[in-house]
């Protein structure tokens, strides 16, 4: 209950400041993109920790790459990286930043095709 409430949490911290709201969980399951939307998006990624799901889907919004989510059989594994507080914390940084970064041109989507 403790990880779902908290969960649910940081999905509406990612809606507001993050500014992801088409996609319902942004940090499970798997991304699949064309091979044009994959190029377009990574090589404006700036991202590389814990929050880059959410890069991924800010850049996406950008460009006008609409994701399409699928369910899948999950199975939880034993031996998390997060530490919780702490990556929680950092996660919530990380989101703040990205959307303060886009929002003052620090950041920028490079939108022409190459």
């Amino acid at each position: 209950a403790v990880v779902s409430t908290q969960s649910t949490g940081f999905h509406v911290f990612v809606k507001v400041v993050g500014g992801v709201s088409d996609v319902k969980d942004t940090q499970c399951g798997f991304k699949l993109f064309t091979r044009k939307a994959a190029a377009a998006v990574f090589k404006n990624m700036n991202v590389e920790r814990w929050a880059f799901d959410v890069e991924i889907f800010v850049i996406a919004n950008i460009l006008g790459i609409k994701a399409c989510e699928v369910a899948v059989n999950w199975q939880e594994i034993d031996g998390s990286k997060l530490v919780p507080i702490y990556s929680w914390l950092e996660m919530a940084k990380d989101l703040a930043m990205i959307r303060a970064r886009y929002l003052i041109g620090a950041w920028s989507v490079n939108v022409k095709e190459e």
